[in-house]
């Protein structure tokens, strides 16, 4: 999938079921894929410092990074080092059937 198709994917899913963290500065949306190698958890945040990625699998932090370049950067080391997990086609894709 190309990388301007998950941004308007995620995006998207981020304006349809954003929540606030309290205060109203800080937005989040919430992915959680399980499959037979593990859970992978995609946390996307909006606040003043910009668009945070927290990355989880099987409920440990594996990365947490700002901004689309380093999302990018960041859940490729997490599909390498756990194999079956991330597969983008089936995230991004029922990611947009629900919108």
């Amino acid at each position: 999938m190309e990388r301007e198709d998950i941004k308007r994917i995620f995006e998207a899913y981020f304006e349809k079921y954003k929540k606030t963290e309290g205060d109203r500065t800080a937005w989040s949306a919430v992915w959680l894929e399980t499959t037979g190698a593990g859970t992978l958890e995609l946390n996307m945040t909006k606040c003043p410092k910009g668009t945070t990625f927290k990355i989880f699998v099987n409920k440990k932090k594996e990365a947490q990074v700002l901004g689309w370049d380093a999302y990018f950067a960041a859940i490729g080391g997490v599909a390498a080092g756990y194999p079956g997990l991330y597969d983008e086609e089936r995230i991004f894709s029922e990611m947009e059937s629900v919108l």
